[in-house]
């Protein structure tokens, strides 16, 4: 486009009235003019369009009723009042691509758009002019519409726009851009002057339009907004609009720009926890310092950080604590299990404080249950307990590690572990400890970890008496093989801090060949009302003579390793 035209772009409305008079003659005839005339109805003209992306070009529809018939030419003429200025003799069809038997949409090749006088064309400035279309089929029907449409020849707008970048200094944004025309024809582009381009922010909260005028290069600047911090992670999108319709522009342009651009002040930032692992309630106390690179690690003052425990999924809640006079920040946080916990950060919440993420381990056990579902002491002196292990609140949670169970039994005042055991799964969470004990207060007791808080079950007792064999006696010594060896003894148990008889218990006579290791049971018997015990049996060789007492649910076995009488036999 020639210089001449941007100056007559600026005189548009005084050099182009009678144009504009003319335009509007046109319009209203397109809007009101028939399809066609009753001389040859067969053949139909639809509306001439024009290409809004390349105003220097246009096409229109035509078809005929005729049988067997089809549309072999299209002509137009570009009218200015009663003057044609362009005369088109031939529009060329344009290939139906779902059917190419159906041909009944014509246009004006780009190589043949329309272009002003000064571009080589032949239409004399921009504005509005009638076009007549002419249709042909291959009978010979013919029809004219004249004013089949309008050829919008006008300026098309195009903007290009951006919010800018705001600064840690300086926290607004100018949207700012540039407005330009299209010309048809020669597509070249036109600053627009003097135009109102409107202006509005549309998220996160819709502001009122604002507008900014173009000077003579077609840019604008819009008055600033102030861009907080929040708004960027919310995300602040401008949209820039301007809609025309004169005699020289016509059309809308819209562009829209988001801020995702901005220059933070970076600074350095050290912290640490004072603990590792935290329960449930427990204070972590989180500090650290703040300072700028850039100014040899000065202190940074009076600016926030951004601490936080990782508590139960979507509800740890962060404190933001500002820096002193030293740089130093401190931040107390309450630690919270859960199925989702462990670790802590540090963080900027302001956009405009850029520094690394600060994170360090920290354990926030679950609270944890231990429980029982069955005790047993044997008379052989040995404690079983089943039980299961499980988080107190949380249903079904991770098991990281095995997580250890253990008995313990009170001796001299303390509580000693006899027996573990382990639990590695929320749906296997069943255990079984067993231990020699004689009796007395025990207890299930899971430990500390990372993963589960203490716990334990309740104290209970086990008790049994104990039981011995006294006086124990085999004769006669020697016996003859085949004679009878007659053992003696008194049964007592342990019972108010003495040996008492014990009465009316059952008994056995066991006995032990010399060279065996295996005892034999030979005879049964039960302790008379001073716990005197006499049982006989036959001998069949050398060996040991024994009696014992297996207990009942009060009492415990009489020892196995307490010894017998040895009886020779000849």
């Amino acid at each position: 486009m020639r210089a001449d035209l941007r100056l007559r772009l600026r005189l548009s409305r005084s050099l182009t009235a009678s144009l504009a008079t003319a335009a509007l003659t046109a319009t209203a005839l397109a809007v009101t003019a028939a399809p066609a005339t009753a001389a040859d109805p067969l053949v139909g003209i639809g509306r001439a369009v024009t290409d809004d992306a390349q105003r220097g070009l246009f096409q229109v529809t035509a078809w005929t009723d005729a049988p067997q018939a089809r549309i072999t030419r299209v002509s137009a003429k570009i009218r200015q009042g009663d003057t044609v200025l362009v005369d088109i003799p031939t529009l060329p069809v344009v290939p139906d691509p779902w059917d190419a038997t159906v041909a009944n949409l014509f246009r004006l090749p780009d190589t043949a758009k329309l272009k002003l006088v000064e571009d080589g064309g032949r239409i004399p400035a921009l504005g509005t002019y009638a076009i007549d279309v002419t249709a042909t089929d291959s009978l010979g029907n013919k029809q004219t519409r004249t004013d089949a449409g309008q050829l919008d020849f006008r300026l098309r707008p195009e903007l290009t726009f951006a919010a800018g970048k705001p600064t840690y200094a300086n926290r607004d944004v100018r949207p700012s851009g540039t407005l330009v025309g299209v010309q048809p024809g020669s597509g070249d582009r036109v600053p627009l002057a003097g135009e109102s381009v409107s202006v509005t922010r549309l998220t996160p909260v819709r502001s009122d339009a604002r507008q900014a005028v173009t000077d003579a290069a077609g840019r604008f600047v819009s008055e600033p907004y102030p861009m907080p911090s929040a708004d960027i992670d919310a995300g602040s999108t401008f949209q820039a609009l301007f809609t025309g319709d004169s005699a020289t522009v016509h059309g809308t342009a819209e562009q829209h720009h988001q801020v995702f651009e901005w220059a933070p002040r970076k600074v350095a930032v050290t912290a640490t926890a004072d603990k590792k692992r935290a329960l449930n309630g427990e204070t972590v106390t989180i500090s650290g310092r703040m300072t700028d690179p850039a100014a040899a690690n000065a202190p940074v003052a009076n600016h926030p950080v951004r601490v936080r425990i990782v508590g139960p999924y979507g509800a740890d809640k962060p404190v933001t604590v500002l820096t002193r006079a030293d740089g130093r920040f401190t931040a107390r946080l309450v630690a919270a299990a859960g199925m989702y916990t462990g670790g802590w950060s540090v963080d900027s919440p302001d956009r405009y404080l850029s520094f690394q993420k600060i994170e360090g381990p920290l354990a926030i056990p679950l609270e944890s249950r231990t429980d029982l579902t069955s005790i047993g002491f044997s008379a052989d002196g040995r404690v079983t307990v089943s039980g299961t292990f499980r988080a107190r609140y949380v249903a079904e949670p991770d098991f990281p590690t095995s997580q250890f169970v253990r008995l313990e039994q009170l001796v001299d005042g303390g509580w000693k572990a006899i027996a573990w055991a382990s639990v590695n799964s929320a749906y296997y969470n069943d255990f079984t400890l067993s231990a020699a004990s004689r009796g007395g207060y025990f207890r299930v007791r899971h430990l500390t970890t990372d993963a589960f808080a203490e716990s334990s079950t309740g104290s209970f007792r086990l008790t049994r008496l104990d039981t011995r064999i006294v006086s124990l006696n085999a004769g006669p010594e020697p016996v003859a093989k085949g004679g009878y060896v007659t053992v003696t003894g008194g049964l007592q148990h342990y019972s108010d801090g003495n040996w008492r008889a014990y009465a009316n218990a059952p008994v056995v006579l066991q006995f032990q060949p010399r060279g065996s290791t295996t005892w034999k049971q030979l005879a049964t018997g039960r302790s008379n009302a001073s716990g005197k015990v006499s049982l006989k049996a036959k001998a069949t060789g050398d060996g040991t003579w024994r009696i014992r007492h297996y207990g009942d649910g009060r009492h415990f076995n009489t020892p196995a390793s307490a010894g017998g009488d040895y009886v020779d036999v000849r």
